[in-house]
């Protein structure tokens, strides 16, 4: 298929808000692709090209300087081919390489075809096609269940193969996909909830309570002596972490898939605060600080899947398997005795509570009510859009962050953007500001006169007193006293808390 073909399908899913119609439009591609195209096609279209990261920052792009085609002439396998190589390019001479074969990438495509590879190779296709809305249209085109091939693209981690399989292969493909011990899958998210008593409320019944830490997410995939670790974007950080490749080794079960976090403690065992975990984490060198691995759930034992399991099952399966490493927790239906269980964990210097209902299924990659996590102080995952210059002893350094909470279903925009909530320079120590300085023009998209505006991609950790009514943000809410807590470089902005979370607290 023509790249053309591509790029006027996003015009046309860009240039109208009505999410069936982007589906339409979507589905009608689809069905035209040939096998070979659809994963590609998909990569494309989420901004996630199946070479991931292939060393073109924003400043290669902008200093480009070439004649356009006149007419379109690229397929989507001759793009794809030219980023595998730009992908492959290493070593000595690596950077003309990468250079030359861009520029005459460039020079094949059209103005409007170079537009598009330009915004696809820098992650930010703002067409409203991402996931949710194509996985509508992967269902449409294929005939098949919206929940059938959402379910196939979480276990596979993958939404191209998935939408290969749905439209190629025979039908019951797609139920056939199951959890494979060594392939991550995406994890469950948690919403908020403002106190114990409104987490106990929503749950309904008995529920799991259980301390909340401040550390990493990880995910355990053990077959035999064979263990692989997983940060929560799916990274493989196995090799960084021996000491719970060591203690999962030691677990009684052959093949096992948990879900849990790990944080590194002090001589009293306590908590380190989360840069320390975070600094440990992402160490490549040799390691000072031990991390110690704790596991809330578990996806698979033996041959067999649990996800579908309610969690009453799936926690006696877990205390089976991973003894004393499963997180504290007590299983109750009395919320005084939450509350109290709820103290112990901040007096044990821990962030707060998850509430979870005893009934709920695992649903991998879907945030839903079934996870509650209880903070003492309201704290958000929000998405940095913008950075302002600072003033005064900030001179020269990128200060006052542009908040912004994700629109899953485009409900102030497009589906999967970002709503502005309010601004903050709050809380930033001057590592921090140093950090960010450095940070923040690597990802810029453009200036104004006062802020460089970047990819929404960075991930930082607000604490707020509430929210209020503001007719200045689009969303309708603005934030109260935000300050930052620090970044998450272990989240991705599709793991950001949503406007509607942040509307909901206006009730």
């Amino acid at each position: 298929m023509l790249l053309s073909r591509l790029v006027s399908t996003t015009d046309a899913v860009a240039a109208t808000s009505s999410r069936l119609a982007k589906v339409a439009a979507l589905a009608a591609l689809l069905v035209d692709l040939d096998a070979a195209e659809i994963p590609v096609a998909v990569g494309f279209l989420v901004a996630k090209p199946r070479q991931g990261r292939i060393g073109v920052g924003w400043r290669g792009l902008a200093t480009l300087d070439v004649d356009h085609a006149a007419e379109p002439v690229l397929t989507l396998g001759d793009v794809d081919e030219a980023l595998s190589g730009l992908a492959d390019a290493a070593g000595r001479g690596s950077a003309g390489t990468r250079s030359t074969a861009l520029d005459s990438l460039a020079r094949r495509a059209t103005a409007s075809e170079w537009d598009f590879v330009s915004r696809v190779i820098r992650g930010e296709l703002r067409t409203g096609a991402l996931e949710g809305v194509l996985v509508d249209a992967v269902a449409k085109a294929s005939e098949q269940p919206v929940a059938v091939v959402r379910r196939a693209a979480m276990l596979s981690g993958d939404l191209g193969e998935t939408a290969r399989v749905a439209l190629t292969e025979p039908a019951g493909s797609l139920e056939a996909v199951r959890l494979v011990v060594g392939r991550p899958v995406q994890p469950m998210l948690a919403s908020t909830a403002a106190s114990v008593g409104e987490a106990f409320t929503t749950a309904g019944g008995a529920a799991s309570v259980e301390y909340k830490l401040d550390g990493a997410r990880i995910q355990v995939h053990r077959d035999g002596d064979d263990v692989h670790v997983y940060t929560r974007t799916l990274a493989d950080i196995t090799h960084r972490v021996p000491e719970i490749v060591k203690v999962v080794r030691g677990f009684a079960a052959g093949r096992v898939i948990l879900d849990g976090e790990t944080l590194s403690l002090d001589e009293d065992g306590a908590p380190r605060p989360f840069q320390d975990t975070m600094a440990r984490f992402g160490s490549e060198g040799a390691a000072t600080i031990a991390l110690r691995p704790w596991f809330f759930d578990i996806l698979h034992v033996d041959g067999r899947d649990l996800l579908d399991e309610p969690l009453a099952v799936r926690l006696a399966e877990l205390a089976r398997v991973a003894g004393d490493t499963r997180i504290p927790g007590v299983v109750t239906d009395d919320p005084a005795e939450a509350e109290q269980f709820a103290a112990a964990a901040l007096a044990a210097g821990h962030e707060g509570v998850m509430v979870k209902g005893l009934d709920a299924p695992y649903a991998a990659g879907r945030r839903g009510a079934s996870w509650l996590k209880v903070k003492p102080v309201l704290t958000f995952d929000l998405v940095v859009l913008a950075v302002e210059w600072g003033s005064g002893r900030r001179t020269g350094m990128l200060s006052n962050l542009h908040l912004g909470a994700l629109d899953p279903d485009g409900e102030f925009g497009e589906p999967g953007g970002f709503v502005m909530v309010g601004k903050t320079f709050k809380g930033l120590t001057d590592e921090l500001l140093r950090w960010q300085t450095a940070h923040f023009p690597t990802i810029e998209t453009h200036r104004t006169g006062y802020a460089v505006h970047v990819r929404p991609e960075t991930v930082v950790e607000i604490a707020i007193d509430g929210v209020q009514r503001s007719t200045r943000y689009p969303g309708g809410v603005a934030l109260r006293f935000a300050r930052v807590k620090g970044y998450r470089s272990d989240k991705t902005a599709g793991e950001a808390d949503t406007i509607q979370t942040l509307r909901a607290l206006l009730r």
